[in-house]
């Protein structure tokens, strides 16, 4: 995974997110879907410019073959941030949950973390 210095997923974040949608949704799949390529959301120049911070938290489904769709944002410290953090969460793509050793679709909540 390639991420810029100023926006980082919580990769702690998103392995408990997954470990605990796993435990959750345990009939629904063996294995959680892992990211397999990540984009940067975009950081607006007005927050960065003045340092501001922030995390958006979405719940997000990822498809059979990866594909991410549906995201929705469970969270956020500015909506300033809530539209780049959906822009990019959705050029992602996984490795799909599995079930039986076969894909299946699954919702999964992801953080993404602005900072400078």
């Amino acid at each position: 995974m390639k991420f810029l210095p100023h926006v980082r997923l919580l990769a702690v974040g998103l392995t408990l997110f997954l470990v605990g949608a796993a435990h959750a949704q345990e009939s629904k799949f063996d294995e959680p879907p892992m990211p397999t390529k990540t984009a940067s959301p975009v950081y607006p120049s007005e927050l960065k410019r003045d340092g501001v911070t922030g995390m958006v938290t979405m719940s997000i489904t990822v498809d059979e073959k990866g594909n991410v769709s549906n995201p929705v944002v469970k969270k956020s410290t500015r909506p300033e941030f809530e539209q780049p953090a959906i822009d990019a969460i959705l050029k992602w793509k996984f490795e799909p949950a599995k079930k039986d050793g076969k894909p299946v679709a699954v919702q999964v909540v992801i953080p993404l973390k602005f900072t400078n």
